[in-house]
This record gives C-alpha cells, structure tokens and sequence, in this order.
C-alpha cells in the first residue's frame, strides 16, 4: 500500500472552559461550524490524502450528515470519540490499523479548533519528519516563568528560553505514533500532548516555529479573536478578487 498523509482531528472533547450550552467544535461561525472551518483548511492541503475526525459518539451521525454538506471529500471515516483527547486518538489509530494502513504512512494530529493552520507549516512537518520520529510547531515562551508550589508560593523561576510552547497538527509516522499509543496504554499512561508520547518510548522529537495566529479556541474570548481573523481574512480575499 503506498504512503498516505493522513490528518487525525480530534473534536470530541466537550470543551469544559467554553460555554456550556454547545459543544465548541459546532460553534457557529457565519453559517459554519468551527470544526468545519479546521476541516476545509486541512482539506486545502494537497499533501494530506485523508482526514479522519473523531467525534461524541453521538454526534458521528452529525458529522457525516455535515461531511455531505459541505463537501469535504477527503474525509471517509469518522472515528468515535473516547472519555480523553488521547482515547479519542487511540480509537482513530486502532481504526486505521484495522483498515490496513501502512506503517510507513504520516499521521498528522491536529486540534479540531485550530483553523488557521499557517501556509507551508504541513510541509515544513514533513520535511522535518524523515530526520525525527515526531516533528512538532512550537512558540517561544515571550513571559517569565516561575515554579510554584501547591500554596501558589515560588520555588524557582525557570529560563524560559528552554521552553516551547506547543501546537498542533504534529507529525509522526504511523508506525512511531502507534506504538508510542499501544505502549501507553499497556502502562496506563495519558499525557496531554502526543509527542509526549512518542518521548518517553525513546523517540526523537523536533520543534520547528509556530505561528501565533494558530489560535486554539478554549474560551468564548479566543472566539471572539477568531471571528474577528475570519472577517480579516474574506476582506482580504475581497480586495485581492477585485484587484
């Protein structure tokens, strides 16, 4: 079977910071929902043959019913979503496996409310990919960090240019990704990053630059921010169509 890129989203998480009443990924946005907006990006990129979200199991006739809608044509498969963001992942890994996908095959993992991927990064991943078992974007931290014990007391301030601050999609072949998941489960084992993952098997990981605008939604605020990069945005296309 020959190479796929594939992208891996997870969406079924029920968005605790946000509001409440409406799943975060179905947030409307001028007619369309979040997730939708993240699906078409990724759709965009010619790289990526197949996309798989991974929704509430309850809400995977939903999202088929939107695939049909909004003619998003490189998604096939819809993966149940877990009690976790990383169960939710295992249950699209272990569906890939059970539909014959290559070991040498790339999976991006990419947060279902992150719908400004910035231009070249998928590229840039891949590329990176063939020296590192991952390859993942990342920021430098811009304020002092400090380490503080569980009263709220300092116990140190940290050099923050050793740190990243991480984003999404991340690269891993599927063979790596897969086992780093079957081994984390074996020991009972959840991290909140994938990478994180393929770390403690061993595996090398690479952080190349991010972008700021690679916004992930988690509170109403980060909404109003991406509203407003939305409308930036169509003016832009707008001014460019006229030109």
């Amino acid at each position: 079977m020959s190479k796929k890129i594939i992208a891996i989203v997870p969406s079924a998480g029920l968005g605790k910071r946000f509001d409440p009443h409406i799943r975060k990924t179905f947030a409307d946005l001028g007619g369309t929902p979040l997730l939708v907006h993240t699906l078409k990006r990724l759709s965009s990129e010619y790289l990526i043959t197949e996309i798989i979200p991974v929704l509430g199991k309850d809400d995977v006739g939903k999202g088929y019913l939107m695939v049909e809608n909004f003619g998003l044509k490189k998604i096939k498969l819809i993966a149940p979503g877990g009690k976790e963001r990383q169960d939710s992942i295992f249950n699209a890994l272990n569906l890939l496996e059970e539909n014959g996908t290559s070991t040498a095959s790339i999976i991006l993992i990419h947060d279902g409310v992150r719908p400004f991927i910035p231009e070249g990064l998928v590229e840039r991943l891949i590329g990176e990919l063939k020296n590192f078992d991952g390859v993942v974007p990342g920021l430098p931290v811009k304020e002092t960090l400090k380490e503080v014990d569980a009263g709220g007391a300092v116990i140190s301030t940290v050099n923050r240019e050793r740190f990243r601050s991480v984003q999404t999609p991340q690269a891993f072949s599927f063979g790596s990704i897969k086992k780093a998941y079957d081994a984390a489960y074996a020991e009972g084992f959840y991290a909140t990053d994938d990478a994180a993952l393929v770390e403690r098997m061993g595996g090398r990981v690479k952080i190349i630059p991010g972008s700021p605008l690679n916004i992930k939604v988690t509170t109403p605020e980060d909404m109003e921010l991406v509203v407003n990069l939305l409308k930036m945005r169509e003016s832009r296309e707008v001014v460019i169509r006229k030109s």
